[in-house]
């Protein structure tokens, strides 16, 4: 009999056997007769045992953090020897039978993940009774009381019960059933059984239908994949799950174990599956992997695969990542995770692509793909429709090649063979400064980058194989980078790659629907590749000291040149790196009603053409962060930013375009609602022009509706689902008083709802008609009446004093947010030459539930009048900004009074609603 667990040591260490044995044995004679008790008394020698051995593990994982394997090897030795203990307690002492007939017959085997022989701290232990017939009672006895003692010994159990026959029926009909029966061991019990069920197994179920099972299994990782974000860069990955994680090395060994008949990993080597380095790559990976999944387990105490951002942080410090080269210790981790998840998906390419060649040997190919005959290919080879190398050192004779061989993939859509990735791998540190000045190398890369085809996959590709950070070193620093925040769901060079293909995407007409403006900009521009360039560059400088904007374009000044662009080129896509983030800050954080908001941008950009760029660029930018980052507001947003900055640049008078705008609006509502001419031009002349300019047609719409609706009536409140905003409308029409603002906003956390922007216009009779835009603290809308009653009841409430406003607040309990992993010091930016006419304020703080009702109300006691609010949120950051002005109309000028401002908002921004109460 093979010895399982061959490597481990100091094996009593962990569990000692034969003197828990001693001891039930010991226990049966003093309980004999009184089943009960006995049982009892086993499960608490068990239990202490378990307690034990989980103890020991957990002090070889501490010793050695970061050797997972070891741990999981040795709790799958704790669980075998006490289910070998409990058998034999159960068939020996509590339900003995002196005389048992054939079919009283059982063996207990583990499958699944525990078959292999690795078991994390809190996993399920799966196991199968197996009997040659039915189960007779003594069989449904001993099973039954075997699974009562295992649940009080407190472990989560995966369990069957099943005859031989009934094994192999649901083994032909369940690909989960066959692949946890592929792994399954013995463990204790009848071993004649099991050798029977294994051959059975093997002549009935695996012969003659590895395609099958290949084809199911890779079917089943692309949904898993698909489930779980279909990229191995999400930066709150699942260990078990996740792509690139534990289950794709699993699924390797399964298909190679169902095709070639290996039993371990090591055995992938014999059947030229896996190479010798390849192999120690699978093992260094699986290793770390499973060492991330036991610290999971031990921290949280429960079976948590997620890589949570709390969690990085413990696991980082657990496993004695620390700060170094500017990256905390928690990047460096998750940089090195990453890293090991690239790891797996190339050996998953390598290790498909021998399989392919094993299952198709006759010029099929089992994997499909394109099959074409360029005529011309540098001297690289076809080998069954895929670019191949026609001899070993291609590559080193001319390392230009490692470029080459990615863009004549793109130019005529073929796949590369994998032994040519594998020695684009080996080879790519070739690529030298020589490699990187050479003008065919540089111009390669850019027919990749620029590619009118698909980018994105031969980008991927030249990435995967390292030949990407090797020629462009900058791009190198931060592959596998994460960025510490609940805003960026990508690593930064797979955010970056996924920019790229967007782009494309938007240039081919595929987004059409959700960019019609940047589809019909990209056909318009002068220079494409400008574009593409900075695309790739745009945060290239990520994890340096310093601002990644700046420096980023410093790196473009530098670059470009090489790549063969141009010194115009150049110069736009350096200005484009260096505020690449400016047409989103100001279309989110500032107010485009206020003219000299869009002066300043226009300032900056000084040509339509970069005003073209910039757009495109930012779209992909937000787009590329993750799924659910970009919506219909940044949308509409962005396109008023970019309207009324193509009008200035375009008019070059600065302030004609603004009134033609405004007369515009004015002429739509007017032909919109059916009011007379005499009380129309009252309408107009209530409402300032910068609400004209703030709201667009389909609002001025509806609050010149609800303002003749309401009358006389000092207020009224409505609120509907704005579906072009993915959101509810909140408007409420009242007469103007200081504390308007921060009552509205109060009342609506307290109706359950979330502030994502608010339009607040005092108009010339004394009114306000302030226009927000409300969702759910989950980003949806309010759709249900009931709610939107409960909206506006709120409101009303709250404007009437009926009840003590921030009192009701402090009392409502703040759902726990998993921004509180993160430690954000609340800033506050004071600018008084931002805005002609306002006093422009910004506060950077932890998103959390009521913020923006704490700096209203911190803005209310300071005795100013809020004009707009702009509320924007990137992950666990908020940033709300307020134009505002003193009680008579005036900026805020006194020095001593923005001190006490700025100390209010930075008191408000980093308390909870108690301390807003002590202080009112």
């Amino acid at each position: 009999m093979v010895m399982q667990f061959p490597a481990l040591g100091s094996r009593r260490a962990i569990i000692d056997r034969r003197a828990i044995s001693d001891r039930i044995t010991l226990l049966a004679q003093a309980h004999r007769g009184d089943t009960m008790r006995l049982r009892g008394e086993i499960v608490r020698e068990l239990k202490a045992a378990l307690e034990a051995g989980r103890e020991e593990v957990a002090r070889r994982l501490e010793a050695k953090p970061t050797r997972g394997r070891e741990a999981v090897t040795a709790f799958a030795f704790l669980i075998d020897q006490l289910l070998r203990l409990l058998y034999d307690a159960t068939t020996h002492y509590l339900y003995p039978a002196s005389n048992r007939s054939t079919g009283e017959r059982i063996v207990l085997i583990a499958v699944g993940g525990y078959g292999r022989g690795e078991m994390a701290p809190h996993s399920d232990v799966d196991i199968g009774f197996i009997t040659p017939w039915k189960p007779t009672g003594w069989t449904e006895q001993v099973i039954e009381s075997m699974l009562y003692s295992l649940w009080d010994l407190g472990l989560k159990v995966g369990h069957s019960s099943r005859s031989i026959d009934e094994t192999m029926r649901m083994a032909k009909a369940d690909l989960t059933v066959r692949t946890a029966l592929l792994e399954s061991r013995y463990i204790w019990g009848d071993r004649a059984l099991y050798e029977e069920t294994a051959s059975r197994f093997d002549a009935e179920v695996m012969q003659g239908n590895a395609r099958a099972f290949v084809t199911e299994k890779l079917a089943e990782r692309d949904e898993r994949h698909k489930r779980m974000g279909d990229s191995r860069y999400v930066v709150e990955p699942n260990v078990k799950e996740g792509k690139g994680g534990l289950r794709d090395l699993h699924t390797l060994f399964w298909i190679g174990k169902y095709v070639n008949r290996v039993r371990s990993v090591a055995d992938l080597v014999d059947v030229g599956l896996l190479t010798q380095s390849e192999l120690r790559q699978f093992q260094k990976a699986e290793d770390f992997l499973w060492a991330v999944r036991c610290h999971l387990h031990t921290i949280t105490g429960r079976a948590e695969d997620r890589l949570t951002f709390d969690l990085q942080l413990e696991t980082a410090t657990r496993m004695h990542f620390t700060g170094r080269h500017g990256l905390s210790g928690v990047e460096r981790f998750m940089r090195y995770y990453f890293l090991n998840a690239k790891i797996v998906g190339d050996l998953t390419a390598v290790f498909l692509a021998h399989l392919d060649d094993q299952m198709a040997p006759r010029g099929r190919r089992y994997i499909p793909a394109f099959f074409r005959r360029p005529k011309k290919l540098d001297g690289f080879v076809l080998d069954r429709g895929r670019l191949a190398l026609p001899s070993d050192d291609f590559f080193q004779q001319d390392p230009v090649r490692l470029l080459e061989i990615f863009a004549l993939a793109d130019r005529h859509g073929l796949s590369i063979h994998p032994s040519a990735k594998r020695a684009a791998s080996r080879d790519a540190v070739l690529i030298n400064a020589a490699v990187r000045k050479d003008p065919r190398a540089n111009a390669a890369f850019l027919d990749v980058l620029t590619s009118p085809r698909d980018p994105e996959t031969v980008l991927r590709w030249m990435n995967e194989s390292s030949v990407f950070g090797r020629f462009i070193p900058d791009f190198g620093r931060v592959v596998a980078q994460m960025q510490f925040d609940m805003y960026h769901h990508y690593t930064v060079d797979e955010h970056t790659i996924r920019a790229i293909g967007l782009l494309s995407r938007i240039e081919k007409g595929e987004l059409k629907e959700d960019h019609p403006r940047s589809t019909d900009l990209m056909s318009k521009l002068i220079s494409r590749r400008t574009l593409y360039v900075a695309v790739l560059l745009h945060d290239i400088a990520k994890g340096r000291d310093g601002d990644h904007s700046i420096l980023g374009a410093e790196i473009a000044l530098t670059l470009c040149p090489r790549l063969g662009l141009t010194a115009a080129e150049t110069e736009t896509v350096s200005w484009l790196v260096r505020y690449h983030l400016l047409m989103s800050a100001t279309a989110f954080k500032r107010d485009l009603a206020d003219y000299k908001t869009i002066l300043d941008f226009v300032d900056a950009v000084q040509s339509p053409e970069r005003l073209k760029l910039l757009l495109c660029l930012t779209v992909v930018d937000i787009r590329a962060v993750g799924p659910g980052v970009w919506n219909s507001w940044k949308r509409q947003l962005l396109g008023d930013l970019y309207e009324a900055a193509e009008e200035v640049l375009r008019l070059g008078h600065k302030r004609k375009g603004r009134g033609e705008r405004v007369a515009a609006k004015q002429e739509a509502l007017r032909r919109a609602i059916d009011l007379p001419e005499r009380d129309f031009a009252t309408l107009r002349k209530r409402l300032p022009e910068s609400y004209w300019i703030a709201e667009p047609e389909d609002i001025l719409v509806n609050n010149a509706q609800h303002i003749v609706e309401a009358g006389d009536s000092p207020l009224s409140i409505a609120a509907q689902y704005y579906p072009q905003r993915g959101a509810t409308l909140v408007t409420v029409y009242a007469s103007d008083h200081p504390g308007l603002f921060y009552r509205v906003a109060g009342a609506i956390h307290l109706a359950g709802g979330n502030i994502i922007d608010a339009r607040i216009h005092t108009m010339r009779d004394g009114m306000a008609i302030d226009n927000f835009l409300v969702q759910d603290p989950l980003g949806g809308a309010f759709h249900d009446p009931g709610q939107l009653d409960r909206i506006k009841r709120a409101i009303e409430d709250s404007l009437a004093n009926r009840h003590r406003l921030i009192t009701k607040l402090a009392a409502r309990p703040l759902p726990r947010t998993r921004a509180e992993a993160f430690e954000i010091v609340p800033n506050v930016l004071i600018d008084n030459k931002a805005s002609n006419r306002f006093t422009v304020i910004e506060v950077n703080a932890g998103d959390r539930p009521a913020l923006l009702f704490s700096l209203a109300n911190a803005l209310f006691q300071s005795k100013v009048t809020v004009h707009s609010a702009h509320v924007a949120t990137y992950g666990e950051r908020a940033v709300d900004t307020f134009y505002v002005t003193d009680l008579l109309g005036g900026k805020i000028e006194s020095k001593g009074r923005l001190q006490t401002l700025e100390r209010r908002l930075l008191e408000a921004a980093g308390s909870k609603i108690s301390k807003t109460l002590e202080r009112a």
